[in-house]
């Protein structure tokens, strides 16, 4: 049962509220990027070599800068400065394109209702998804499943946040943003590395999601709660129907 000190809920996205296989997401993803960016020169292995590269400048990100900055200013390191110009476009691919990545996703009956119902009962929630893609991005994904950013305290994306997961820092960062202790969170989330060791480590409740579990390798995850959505349905006391 949730404990009833708990007063906010952090659900991570792809894997947890929106069930996928990463890799077959992902392939899916850079396809459509790269058709994006095709009529502007930029060859797709290039593409998306930079992305990788600005991706993981933003997981190593100090919180200097935000992910955002860091993203871009590695991206035209490796494709050059003109790309700069292209912001505006990439924008309006994650609005528009990236409903094509849909295909790649399943459903969740379960999780308009999970959000709905814990508001409902008064806990404050929030998408702590990583902050690797812009708002449009989280808000493209968010529809899929009936939602929008405004159902939720606070949607991280990468123009908001100054670190990643699985960075404490980045849990420390949320919690910062919602006015909000580690004792009064639930962080509810997929991945072994990412969601049960970064937020426990931040000093987090944890809820693992088994259903596209990833990462677990090498985690302890004793004294996790765990189990599939509908388990932590019912470990909410919220109603599966």
């Amino acid at each position: 049962m949730l404990n009833e000190k708990i007063t906010t809920i952090l659900f991570d996205l792809d894997g947890t509220l929106l069930p996928m296989d990463t890799e077959s997401f992902t392939q899916t993803y850079f396809k459509l990027l790269a058709k994006k960016a095709a009529p502007y020169g930029y060859e797709p292995k290039t593409l998306v070599n930079a992305v990788w590269a600005g991706t993981k400048a933003m997981v190593m990100n100090d919180g200097s800068i935000k992910n955002d900055a860091r993203f871009w200013q590695v991206f035209a390191k490796e494709l050059g400065e003109d790309i700069l110009r292209l912001r505006p476009v990439f924008d309006q691919f994650y609005r528009e394109e990236f409903h094509g990545a849909r295909a790649a996703t399943r459903e969740n009956p379960y999780a308009r209702q999970a959000v709905e119902g814990l508001k409902a009962r008064g806990c404050q929630v929030a998408l702590a998804t990583n902050p690797l893609f812009p708002l449009a991005g989280q808000a493209t994904r968010l529809s899929w499943l009936g939602l929008a950013p405004e159902d939720f305290a606070l949607v991280t994306s990468y123009e908001s946040c100054s670190f990643c997961k699985p960075n404490p820092a980045y849990f420390a960062q949320v919690l910062e943003q919602l006015g909000r202790s580690p004792q009064e969170c639930l962080m509810v989330g997929n991945d072994g590395r990412e969601d049960v060791q970064a937020a426990k480590a931040a000093g987090l409740s944890v809820y693992l999601v088994t259903d596209c579990m990833e990462h677990t390798e090498g985690v302890d995850l004793s004294g996790t709660e765990q189990g599939s959505f509908r388990d932590f349905m019912e470990f909410a006391g919220l109603c599966c129907c």
